[in-house]
């Protein structure tokens, strides 16, 4: 089969072919009386695994040592595999910053913030997180009351992550570096830690989210205003309610101290973070309480006396 005809039997060039042939990889079983270059059915077999070989991005020398048994081709193409796993995760980092990067509007130091944090390795980013929340729980009172929160606003990115979950956690680990962000969850720790002494268990906080929310929510979706008429008996249910899970009486020091807590952790960055981690967990997103929280703080301040 003459060279024109093995290039439009494998879609091969007629320069490609000729390249393969000199550097000896499919080499001419024969040549024609004018002196053209003649491949039986076996070397044009040989060239369309060859042409496999090269759009799968093997070299030319790994390819000679493959089609002359040299190497395994399993465990060459193992071997490319792993390494292409790498270059994908690079280009994974590279696509999701430069999406935030845009997305963001972000300025060139944030940019340039945003690329590091997304580089660092699994270590690295434990110790990030790490000196986070140990700047946020560390030395309380309560401290191991808080080893399971800790653990619950701790990012796991995975070995193979998404590009949402790079962004996330690049977001991340960008607040975490906050010094005002970190201020501001260490207040919420520290007001915990003082709940704890009092005897106010962690289910006892969320049950207080819970009912709150229970109460509030439908409220809010109906339009109420939580200053008007309205409002009373929601209000009334939900402080009753707090008041029965805390063990002491509804009255104005009551809703003065719910409404105080429900302030302390309606930060809405605190939300953001917790957001960021379900994406960067892969855990189901978390539900927005903000809303409820700011319609029960006006609720609790216009009828309580200043």
């Amino acid at each position: 089969m003459c060279t024109r005809l093995r290039a439009r039997r494998t879609g091969l060039t007629v320069k490609a072919i000729r390249f393969y042939s000199d550097r000896g990889i499919v080499a001419p079983t024969d040549r024609s009386p004018a002196g053209y270059r003649l491949h039986n059915i076996d070397a044009v077999a040989r060239l369309d695994f060859v042409r496999t070989l090269r759009e799968l991005g093997l070299d030319l020398p790994t390819i000679r040592k493959v089609v002359d048994r040299e190497l395994s081709l399993p465990r060459v193409a193992a071997a490319h595999a792993e390494a292409l796993a790498v270059q994908i995760g690079a280009l994974r980092l590279r696509c999701a910053v430069l999406t935030a990067v845009a997305e963001r509007g972000s300025t060139p130091e944030e940019a340039e913030l945003m690329h590091r944090l997304a580089q660092l390795s699994e270590d690295e980013r434990r110790r990030l997180i790490g000196d986070f929340l140990n700047a946020v729980f560390g030395g309380l009172d309560a401290a191991p009351a808080f080893t399971g929160v800790m653990r619950s606003m701790t990012p796991e990115l995975p070995e193979s992550p998404e590009a949402e979950q790079v962004q996330a956690w690049a977001e991340l680990a960008e607040m975490s570096l906050d010094p005002d962000f970190r201020a501001t969850v260490r207040r919420m720790a520290e007001d915990q830690a003082a709940e704890q002494a009092r005897s106010d268990t962690v289910s006892t906080r969320r049950d207080i989210a819970a009912a709150v929310r229970d109460q509030a929510g439908p409220a809010l979706t109906a339009g109420i205003d939580p200053a008007s008429p309205q409002a009373d008996p929601i209000v009334a249910a939900f402080t009753a309610h707090c008041a029965h899970l805390l063990g002491r009486p509804d009255g104005v020091e009551l809703r003065r101290r719910l409404a105080t807590r429900l302030e302390s952790v309606n930060d809405p960055r605190r939300e953001r973070y917790l957001q960021l981690l379900a994406v960067v967990n892969g855990w189901p997103a978390p539900e927005i309480l903000a809303p409820v929280f700011d319609w029960s703080v006006r609720a609790l301040h216009v009828r309580t006396p200043q």
